[in-house]
């Protein structure tokens, strides 16, 4: 049997919830079985969600309300939903509680952080000293943007090693992390690529977007791989 992913909705469009296909796929041709969960407002069904899945993936989407992390909004700070921010952190919060497999891409790591206790720089130009352009503006969103480093016995690590490229589509990233939550990669400018919960079996988060690489990098196919087989024995 194929371990049940499940693939938190990404957000609204047009009175349409939605999750780009490269997640799908992405779950699908690592070994498991993909399952969308829709926003709901119910914390009986969260936790329904919760027992369904052996794994859960939380996706790239919107900025998250800065009331949610303690903050007022500031310059920069893009569209928000707190309907979207209050589902994803709750449910993100009951999954961290089971003890399940959870991969937080872009904006989901940023949720696992939130969700933990951590804030969020509202936008690039808020950090102070000189940043990288974290937007790159390819024709491709498999194209490469620029190189990290991960940390020595991390889980980013074993699946990709000391040092790789990855793209970047992020105006936000991880200011403080949460309780309990170490950083296990950095670009070269100190922004935050990478973190992963300390003393949970996978709880990961990682600031690119490895699905949109997953046909041309070994090491993207290799960090779901472990998170497929991770849900797997959960």
């Amino acid at each position: 049997m194929k371990p049940t992913i499940g693939i938190v909705v990404c957000g609204f469009m047009d009175n349409r919830q939605f999750v780009t296909n490269s997640y799908i796929q992405s779950i699908r041709y690592s070994g498991g079985l993909p399952l969308i969960l829709p926003l709901v407002r119910s914390d009986a069904l969260l936790e329904q969600y919760t027992g369904l899945c052996s794994g859960f993936l939380f996706c790239g989407g919107g900025d998250i309300t800065p009331l949610l992390f303690g903050q007022e909004p500031q310059n920069g700070n893009g569209q928000t939903s707190i309907t979207v921010d209050l589902f994803q952190i709750r449910l993100m919060k009951k999954i961290l509680a089971s003890g399940k497999p959870v991969l937080a891409i872009c904006r989901g790591m940023q949720v696992l952080s939130v969700a933990c206790g951590g804030t969020i720089w509202q936008d690039m130009s808020l950090i102070p000293g000189d940043t990288l352009d974290h937007m790159q503006k390819s024709a491709s969103r498999a194209d490469v943007s620029h190189r990290i480093r991960t940390e020595r016995g991390s889980l980013i690590r074993r699946c990709a090693g000391p040092s790789i490229f990855v793209n970047s589509f992020h105006h936000q990233s991880v200011n403080t992390p949460g309780k309990g939550v170490a950083v296990t990669a950095r670009a070269q400018d100190g922004t935050i690529e990478a973190i992963e919960v300390q003393g949970h079996p996978f709880a990961a988060g990682v600031q690119w977007h490895p699905e949109c690489m997953y046909r041309t990098s070994r090491e993207m196919r290799a960090l779901f791989q472990e998170f497929v087989a991770r849900s797997l024995t959960s």
